[in-house]
C-alpha cells in the first residue's frame, strides 16, 4: 500500500498535470472566459485534492479487505476511476450551478463532459502513475499508512 508522502505526491501531481490540461480546454468547450474557468477548475481542483486522498486511501483500505492487496486489474481501474468521478460529480455539482449562474441541469451537463475527461485523463493517469512509482510488493507496508 502507498505510503503519506507518495499519497500526496500522486494527488498533487494529478491536480496540477490535470488543470494545466481541462482549463484552456474547458474554456473551448463551455465558452467561458478563462477567469471564469481558470477559478472553477481551482476550487474543483481543491475540492478534487481532498476527495483524491480521502477515496484512495478508503479504496486501497477495501482493496486489502478484499483482495489482500492492492494491485488493481483493468476491470477494477475503471470501478476505481468511475466511483471516484461519480463522488466528485455529487460534491462539485452544486459549486458549479452556483458560481456559473446555471440551472442544475446544465451543471450536470457541465460535470458530466468535465467526469468523461478526468475519467478518462484518471485512468491514464494512474496507469502510468504505477508503472513510475510501482506500488510495494510488501504488504506489511499497509500496516505504516
Amino acid at each position: 500500500m502507498r505510503n503519506t508522502l507518495d499519497r500526496i505526491r500522486h494527488t498533487l501531481g494529478f491536480e496540477f498535470i490535470g488543470l494545466l490540461i481541462f482549463t484552456p480546454f474547458a474554456m473551448l468547450v463551455f465558452g467561458y472566459n478563462m477567469f471564469e474557468m481558470g477559478l472553477m477548475a481551482v476550487v474543483g481542483s481543491v475540492i478534487a485534492t481532498v476527495w483524491n486522498y480521502i477515496y484512495n486511501l478508503l479504496f486501497d483500505h477495501a482493496m486489502v479487505k478484499i483482495r489482500n492487496n492492492v494491485h488493481k486489474t483493468t476491470l477494477i481501474r475503471v470501478l476505481h476511476a468511475g466511483l471516484f468521478e461519480g463522488g466528485l460529480l455529487v460534491l462539485f455539482l452544486p459549486m458549479i450551478a452556483w458560481y456559473l449562474e446555471i440551472s442544475i441541469w446544465e451543471a450536470f451537463t457541465m460535470g458530466m463532459a468535465m467526469s468523461a475527461f478526468y475519467l478518462c485523463y484518471a485512468f491514464v493517469y494512474n496507469l502510468i502513475y504505477d508503472k513510475v512509482f510501482p506500488i510495494p510488493d510488501n504488504l506489511s507496508q499497509a500496516q505504516q499508512t
